[in-house]
């Protein structure tokens, strides 16, 4: 059995800003440890050659964050490379781009502003695999990093890049075919007032199109508030109101992304990845003819790959078992529903603004519309239900839960359905799928079951 963690999560360190474990006293004994960790990993570097590569989004307590985990890192002799704000992606490749031996983004991603988080990154871009995350809880909660410490000319020392947004722009736009243009597209962009804000419509721009820009005044409190990906609403109306070609709606620090088509029409991850399997189906680029999805996507979207000649491989929710799954098999597919899309060919990890342009580059080649291309699969109806809970007590500890689960499940399960309740890895939610032919069914076990878990933990 492995030992449970006790700060990471399933992506990285989260948590409400300035409470345990995202504070300033832990985010500075994680950064020594990283330091650590990454500095005795790779012995080939020469002594004060070693560097960590440290951007944020637009979160106001980004600035403690940032400074304690920079100053964590320096008192353990390693040099921090500030980069400012920057989409995780972006953090990513620049720190496969500076040669640095880790990479560190302070986000929380989709959550409200007064959460935040912390997500690392190895030299090679991909995030860290259990053994290293085990390590560095060990060495913090320990105590014994506290024995080790460099002095005097052996601390080490902070510089900004400041090429580092120019960097990812390039990078990104090397992901869209050089012999095809986004000119005559207009294209609305929102960028939920976060890392993505000068990105995403700099890079649509420079390949040709005409954007229309929401969500890209940042004040450190507004961060997906009313915007992006967690409420895309407002992007849809827009690109109907301005007969827009297509839609972008990123989340706090754009490793996700959901698209609208020129109908006003939402659509996410699953259709995202079908439309971009199938297409690499037909092209014969899929790798192994299988795309990795997880446990949240849509019953309808296997059988759809399977007739076209290929295969899906599920994975518990989070983007880094997606991409756990491709490394270990060679795949170079894969994505979640909420927007989480892996192109290996081009990316490390979730990348919001490559995931649009390989959807553009698609409709730019076929000469199609998004709403036409989304039209490549039949979607099951399914609800996703979110219960706010105050503690995340195991289900069969909690009366009754289980046994109502198993009764939905037999009732949806003649027609192909399913029900999924986990709780959430990164918020203190527990979340419940059900998936059938028969609305009424899925509105009917879906508030049975959830009022029965708001009854007993609810918050």
């Amino acid at each position: 059995m492995k030992a449970p963690k006790k700060i990471f999560g399933t992506d990285g360190v989260r948590g409400r800003a300035n409470i345990e474990p995202v504070t300033a006293e832990t985010a500075l004994k994680l950064g020594r440890a990283v330091a650590h960790v990454f500095k005795t990993l790779d012995s080939s570097r020469g002594p004060g050659k070693h560097r960590i590569v440290l951007g944020k989004d637009t979160r106001l307590s980004g600035y403690m964050v940032e400074n304690a985990i920079s100053a964590g890192v320096l008192s353990m002799g390693v040099d921090v490379l500030f980069i400012g704000p920057l989409p995780t992606p972006g953090v990513a490749y620049v720190t496969r781009s500076l040669r640095a031996d880790a990479g560190i983004v302070i986000t929380a991603s989709h959550n409200p502003y007064d959460d935040n988080g912390i997500k690392f990154f190895r030299p090679d871009g991909y995030k860290l695999d259990d053994q290293i995350e085990g390590r560095i809880e060990q060495l913090v909660f320990s105590g014994e990093i506290e024995n080790i410490r460099p002095t005097a000319h052996e601390i080490g020392k902070a510089v900004r890049i400041d090429d580092a947004l120019g960097r990812y722009i390039e990078y990104a736009k090397a992901s869209f075919p050089r012999g095809l243009t986004l000119e005559g597209f207009r294209i609305v962009v929102d960028c939920a007032h976060g890392a993505a804000y000068k990105s995403t419509p700099c890079v649509l721009r420079e390949l040709g199109a005409e954007v229309i820009v929401l969500g890209n005044q940042p004040d450190g409190t507004n961060i997906n508030k009313d915007c992006g990906s967690m409420h895309p609403q407002a992007l849809c109306e827009l690109v109907r109101e301005r007969r827009a070609d297509f839609g972008i709606a990123h989340d706090g620090d754009a490793d996700r992304v959901l698209l609208c088509d020129e109908k006003g029409h939402l659509i996410d991850g699953d259709d995202i990845l079908a439309i971009a399997a199938l297409d690499m189906l037909r092209q014969g680029t899929l790798a192994n003819k299988t795309i990795v999805t997880t446990v949240m996507t849509n019953a309808g979207f296997e059988p759809a790959i399977k007739e076209a000649g290929g295969a899906v491989v599920r994975t518990p929710v989070g983007d880094k078992n997606v991409i756990d799954e491709m490394l270990k098999h060679g795949f170079n597919l894969g994505g979640e529903q909420s927007g989480h899309i892996i192109f290996r060919d081009h990316s490390t990890t979730g990348d919001g603004l490559v995931a649009a342009l390989q959807v553009l580059s698609i409709m730019k080649s076929r000469s199609r519309r998004l709403s036409e291309l989304a039209h490549c699969w039949t979607r099951y109806p399914q609800l996703v239900t979110n219960v706010l809970v105050r503690e995340k007590k195991p289900f069969e500890q909690l009366d009754g839960i289980l046994n109502l689960v198993s009764q939905a499940e037999a009732a949806v399960a003649a027609e192909g359905g399913r029900v999924m309740l986990r709780y959430s890895g990164t918020e203190p939610k527990a979340r419940l799928l059900i998936e059938g032919r028969d609305r009424a069914t899925l509105d009917k076990w879906t508030g049975t079951i959830c009022d029965a878990i708001r009854k007993q933990v609810g918050a």
